[in-house]
């Protein structure tokens, strides 16, 4: 198994809120290897929580970093990286 990790600008007008905490969470649990996310120097959380998620507080231009652990764990960041950085709150 391989961990990687990777330090993602958030790229929504409204952070990590209720809507891409919930797209980014589920798209991390189908992923099927653990995934944390953490925000500066905080602890990492469990990315497949959209509690612990939203807990984080991250707001447009923030970095977090997102870390998977497991088989294809570069191609699951890949595509939870394009999550991050697409701006869900656009109409």
């Amino acid at each position: 198994m391989t961990e990687v990790t990777r330090t993602i600008r958030i790229g929504s007008s409204n952070g990590l809120h209720a809507r891409p905490a919930k797209l980014f969470a589920q798209a991390a649990k189908d992923a099927g290897i653990p995934i944390t996310v953490s925000k500066g120097a905080g602890a990492p959380v469990n990315a497949a929580s959209i509690l612990g998620v939203i807990s984080l507080g991250a707001e447009k231009g923030d970095y977090v970093t997102v870390t998977a652990d497991g088989d294809n764990a570069d191609v699951v960041l890949d595509a939870l990286a394009e999550l991050l950085t697409t701006d869900h709150d656009e109409n």
